[in-house]
């Protein structure tokens, strides 16, 4: 089923490339179907790319997608041109009075400030507590993983000693769990990062589910209020050349950064990528919209508490 997406959005474009089927607002408004309403809060600083990705995995369902992309007003996007923010974002109070089947939260490259010294701070706290009201299922991604454990639950980041960079084998502590349909008994997810979250502090609190985790890059997946919140510390969205670009971009600022591990063919960047985490990561989306969004929506969307 295709994705219903804004008129004109870069990310129609390159996803018909891939063949993906995605139709625009204009057609879409002739089919008599209740689509998913989806809203992404993109936090990421290069949102062309983000949306791309993400719009990519969205699309691998049966279910019709409708996708608004929601902005703070807070905080001004520099590596994105202003009239793409103007097209194709919504403050989030011009948002405020909608309701949605479902929310994804991106990371966002702040994760070295303490959470509190983050210029959006109290605005995102405020769009967390709103999606608890007014979404289904909210997924949070890497940093708003970090932020939205610390908001609702106290758990605390904890800076790394080195970055966390490259492609980590996971396995699932519960494999029943409907997230984890058609999963391996082992999986890949990328990570980037400078901080995490422990087990020790997961296990502390009873209201969160501690679901995969990877020897190598500790905790993953942690689940809250049966389903309506999602913590995912990886980076499964991420397309092949994502961490690529970021090698050679920090190489070529002389900054101290690692081959990321397990990602290119022998450790040798000459040699080009391994794509070992696309399966997966197509299958946590696909799970996620279907047991905990579709299945769990109301069909009134307003009827959403």
């Amino acid at each position: 089923m295709p994705l219903n997406l804004p008129d004109k959005l870069p990310a129609i474009e390159l996803l018909k490339e891939e063949n993906i089927f995605v139709i625009d607002n204009s057609r879409a408004t002739q089919q008599d179907i209740r689509p998913l309403r989806i809203v992404i809060l993109n936090l990421m600083p290069l949102k062309i790319t983000t949306e791309t990705d993400l719009v990519r995995l969205l699309s691998n369902t049966p279910l019709q997608v409708e996708i608004s992309f929601m902005k703070i007003k807070s905080h001004t996007s520099k590596n994105t041109p202003v009239e793409h923010m103007q097209t194709f974002y919504t403050d989030f109070e011009k948002m405020r009075g909608e309701k949605y089947d479902g929310m994804i939260i991106t990371g966002a490259p702040v994760e070295q400030l303490d959470f509190e010294e983050v210029t959006y701070w109290d605005e995102i706290m405020e769009i967390f507590d709103w999606a608890r009201t007014h979404v289904t299922s909210t997924l949070y991604i890497c940093w708003a993983a970090q932020a939205g454990l610390y908001h609702h639950y106290g758990v605390p980041k904890y800076a790394l000693d080195k970055k966390m960079f490259g492609i980590f084998e996971h396995r699932p502590l519960d494999p029943l769990h409907a997230i984890f349909r058609g999963f391996d008994d082992m999986f890949y997810v990328p990570h980037s990062r400078h901080t995490e979250v422990r087990k020790e502090d997961i296990l502390k609190i009873p209201e969160l589910t501690l679901l995969s985790e990877s020897e190598d890059a500790g905790v993953h997946l942690v689940v809250a209020r049966g389903g309506r919140e999602f913590f995912v510390t990886g980076h499964s969205e991420y397309s092949p050349l994502t961490l690529d670009t970021e090698y050679r971009r920090d190489v070529d600022k002389g900054l101290p950064i690692e081959v990321p591990r397990n990602y290119y063919v022998d450790n040798d960047p000459d040699k080009g990528v391994m794509v070992r985490w696309r399966a997966h990561a197509n299958l946590l989306f696909s799970n996620w919209l279907n047991y905990f969004v579709y299945q769990e929506t109301p069909y009134n969307i307003n009827d959403i508490e």
